[in-house]
């Protein structure tokens, strides 16, 4: 990213005027552009994920009535790949924030790089790869050993476990809590996220109308609401190292 002192400068200048102080709640919103430097597979990129395997085929209520042993192979696929990728600079750079700042943390993403790196307040949105959960009540959740789910594999009510994934076309239980954590953010940062995914990517919307919302994507983007925001050009570790030097600069003007 070129000019990162000039920037630096800007996003100081910028948390300064929205009047933030070390003692206010940050909130990470992380989507897939988060982990993509763990070598994990984004959906919308060219070539990515949904090129490879359609919405409708892998990732609705209908696909899993229809074939759940196509469901199964696709999930245990990606839980191969997890099991093979490490948390990249990024994941570790919240994880140390977490430590000086009251941060938590709200993904989009299904993997447990935030955890691995250190991250111990993480609310995910759409499920978590790693669980499996009963096809008959969703209360019932269990830890995948390994990387496979298979047909037969049943919950403690002799149904069928499915990924505990939220799927296209089914509620975000986790929403609620997630508004909830957003009612007295102080600085939102968005991280990976092309905030074209609904409801999730509504939540940008909700933070307070005072509350700075910093975003880091390399492609421009544009937030809806009244939230002041800033955008810092570059991928997620890159934007990630700028903001953790300017919060800690903060830290020591405190």
């Amino acid at each position: 990213m070129p000019h990162t002192g000039k920037v630096a400068h800007q996003l100081e200048d910028f948390l300064k005027l929205a009047q933030f102080t070390t003692s206010d709640s940050i909130i990470v919103f992380s989507g897939a552009g988060m982990s993509a430097e763990s070598g994990i597979s984004t959906f919308r990129d060219k070539g990515g994920l949904w090129e490879k395997h359609p919405i409708e085929e892998v990732a609705t209520p209908e696909a899993w009535q229809r074939d759940p042993q196509k469901v199964l192979g696709f999930y245990n696929m990606r839980r191969q790949q997890l099991l093979s990728v490490s948390p990249n600079e990024g994941h570790q750079i919240i994880a140390e924030l977490e430590k000086e700042f009251s941060l938590k943390v709200i993904t989009q993403n299904i993997d447990d790089l935030h955890e691995r790196a250190g991250s111990t307040e993480v609310l995910h949105l759409h499920g978590e790869l790693r669980m499996a959960r009963s096809s008959v009540d969703e209360e019932l959740v269990y830890p995948i050993e390994g990387w496979e789910l298979k047909i037969g594999d049943l919950c403690d009510k002799g149904s069928q476990l499915r990924p505990h994934v939220v799927w296209f076309g089914e509620m975000v239980p986790a929403l609620e809590e997630a508004i909830k954590q957003l009612e007295d953010c102080g600085l939102m940062i968005v991280i990976g996220s092309s905030l074209q995914v609904y409801p999730a990517a509504s939540l940008v919307q909700m933070v307070p109308p005072s509350c700075p919302v910093v975003l880091i994507d390399p492609e421009p983007m544009f937030v809806q609401g009244s939230a002041p925001y800033f955008q810092i050009r570059s991928g997620a570790s890159e934007g990630l190292n700028l903001i953790s030097s300017v919060l800690k600069h903060f830290n020591k003007a405190n």
